[in-house]
């Protein structure tokens, strides 16, 4: 499919959408082949491709590609920055990998917390799905073990979300240690990114996004998507502005309601 055939697509309105329900955005076609993880940052948007294993820092304006780097990770899903490295969830490899932000490098790697196979099965898939060729069409859920898909660093801290173990864990880089977790709200908890202290967490088959307290885990907000909005799965927050990725290859945004 051409790249102005998907777009066109996926800029449909959503038929029935609900009341509350946000009015999804497609910005761009991801240069990669399968975009997993997202990061927003003052330099630009950072993506992590699932199927070619680079991180890629695009303009948040039409996905100009700034940056393109090559990664040791494994069909990863997960991408932040902490303000001198990347971090990137190697989700094949049960790996955290620390890389440089200018050469992807890797300088450390670190085992995933709570790593293993994944509960849900028959996932919610894209609804973009039936409109693309069969080859790009994503694998079916891996029955061996995987890591971490969603990632996020805060005041010196790195937050991870898990999907086989179902947790949201706080990880002191120093030394990586688990300081804290809470379970996350579904089964597929994907991309996260924080607004107003709060850490919101987007989950691929709830098709929806959940706002917890870092303390106790508790939920205090859910904004819905619609049935035939992109399927999420990384996800950020920039200036009021949610960000997400569906792996056919395109980059959305949406106004986070009662910002």
């Amino acid at each position: 499919m051409r790249r102005r055939d998907l777009l066109a697509l996926v800029a449909l309105p959503a038929l029935g959408r609900a009341a509350g329900t946000p009015r999804v955005e497609t910005v761009f076609r991801s240069p990669g082949p399968k975009p997993n993880g997202l990061q927003a940052t003052a330099d630009g948007l950072w993506i992590l491709d699932q199927g070619d294993n680079r991180a890629y820092l695009v303009d948040y304006n039409e996905g100009k590609v700034l940056r393109s780097l090559d990664t040791e990770s494994k069909a990863g899903s997960g991408i932040t920055f902490d303000g001198e490295a990347i971090w990137l969830a190697s989700t094949y490899s049960c790996e955290i990998i620390r890389a440089d932000a200018r050469t992807g490098r890797t300088l450390a790697k670190y085992e995933t917390p709570g790593a293993g196979v994944v509960r849900w099965i028959g996932g919610r898939r894209s609804p973009l799905l039936e409109k693309l060729p069969p080859d790009a069409k994503p694998p079916a859920p891996p029955s061996r073990a995987t890591g971490a898909h969603g990632l996020e660093w805060k005041d010196g801290k790195l937050w991870i979300a898990v999907p086989p173990a179902q947790t949201i864990y706080r990880v002191n880089p120093k030394g990586f240690t688990v300081e804290g977790q809470f379970p996350s709200k579904g089964d597929r908890p994907h991309g996260l990114g924080w607004e107003d202290g709060h850490l919101w967490c987007i989950d691929s088959n709830l098709n929806a996004m959940h706002r917890h307290d870092t303390a106790t885990g508790r939920v205090s907000r859910t904004v819905q998507l619609a049935e035939n909005d992109p399927l999420p799965h990384g996800m950020t927050i920039w200036r009021g502005t949610v960000w997400y990725c569906d792996d056919v290859g395109v980059v959305c945004r949406f106004p986070l309601p009662g910002v």
